[in-house]
């Protein structure tokens, strides 16, 4: 069973200080952008306390939302009751999401893979996730291991599923979530993110460096600001179709957090060219 995930200060930070300073900040335009364009299945892994709920088009016939922080869940079920399309607000880990293989139409990450285990690995890669620890390194698998189907409950009702399960994985075992999001997308489907990532400048990237070995995921929840996300994208297998790179918020004083990507990725189809 995956270790629980709880933040509670940083849940309250997030929620009270931090989104309504992004809002204020105009975050809204880019939550926007980030889904315009979106139909059928879709899922969204860190989901938060909700708030790109109220952007989804409506022609997204399901999202599921998956949140582990147990504060920000509860305030993203609430937000999920006036979305304008159907939100199933689920309790699960991006490492270890429990739906079969080729499920969704698009999958979103939105400030989200700042905070997950260290992100570079192949689809076929694992991470080990010690009890008591958010996770460690990957050990990167050449090959795929065969899947096994076993019963779950469906995301949005009470009818049994299939859930896939790969052979060799055993407890504390998990995917990285590039790797997951790869795996249960359907092939053609869209990765949509919005995230923030290593600097330009040099200087920035050593001062990132230093947060990020020291104060800032204590302080953040998890959260690291000098990640190479895009590169991450594309070593899980993906194929990236578009990205904008810009500073946000607008500040005076330069931040370690400012520089961001969003843009669209895409799973290719079976052996296609970029096809893993």
């Amino acid at each position: 069973m995956p270790q629980r995930i709880k933040h509670p200060v940083f849940a309250r930070f997030y929620a009270n200080l931090a989104a309504p300073a992004l809002q204020k900040a105009g975050v809204a335009e880019h939550r926007r952008k980030l889904l315009s364009g979106l139909s059928g299945e879709v899922i969204e892994i860190g989901a938060g306390n909700g708030l790109n709920f109220p952007h989804y088009p409506p022609e997204v016939k399901r999202v599921v939302a998956v949140e582990p922080e147990p504060r920000l869940r509860a305030l993203a079920g609430e937000q999920a009751r006036g979305a304008p399309v159907p939100v199933t607000v689920q309790d699960a880990r991006a490492e270890q999401l429990p739906y079969p293989d080729d499920t969704f139409d698009a999958a979103v990450v939105c400030l989200t893979l700042c905070s997950v285990a260290d992100q570079h690995t192949a689809p076929g890669g694992v991470v080990r996730v010690p009890h008591g620890t958010r996770g460690a390194r990957h050990a990167p698998s050449p090959h795929r291991p065969k899947a096994q189907v076993t019963p779950l409950r469906g995301p949005s009702s009470g009818t049994p599923r299939a859930r896939t399960e790969h052979r060799g994985h055993r407890t504390g075992l998990s995917q990285h979530p590039l790797a997951e999001l790869h795996r249960i997308l359907r092939p053609g489907g869209q990765l949509r993110f919005f995230e923030h990532v290593q600097a330009g400048s040099p200087a920035m990237r050593r001062v990132q460096r230093v947060l990020d070995a020291t104060v800032w995921p204590r302080l953040m929840g998890g959260c690291h600001t000098g990640r190479d996300t895009q590169a991450a994208i594309v070593a899980a297998g993906f194929t990236v179709t578009g990205v904008d790179r810009f500073p946000f918020p607008a500040t005076r004083v330069p931040s370690p957090a400012a520089t961001h990507i969003l843009g669209t990725a895409e799973r290719p189809h079976p052996g296609g060219p970029d096809d893993h």
